[in-house]
């Protein structure tokens, strides 16, 4: 297995549509390690860790979003493995 580790930004209608609720689930399902939270800018972040396939997925998901969100735009930015997290979490 090769563990990669991203951040991301999402842009669009993602704050108020249980956009982080629905990525801690669908990070879990997968399998995923880290974080996710709302930015004063409107936009969502977060910092996923994990296999490289799974964390293809979760790109992919990213991109869909919520049932009541709508996603404009998602930047992703590779970073080092740190295996700091233990699971997914909701930031506040």
């Amino acid at each position: 297995m090769v563990t990669k580790r991203i951040h991301v930004v999402i842009e669009g209608r993602v704050q108020g549509v249980f956009f982080r609720a629905c990525t801690e689930e669908e990070a879990t399902r997968l399998g995923l390690k880290g974080w996710v939270r709302n930015q004063a800018d409107g936009t969502v972040a977060a910092t996923i860790e994990g296999d490289a396939e799974k964390i293809t997925a979760m790109i992919r998901w990213l991109n869909q979003g919520s049932p009541q969100s709508t996603v404009t735009r998602v930047r992703v930015t590779e970073e080092n493995p740190t295996h700091a997290e233990q699971d997914f979490t909701i930031h506040y």
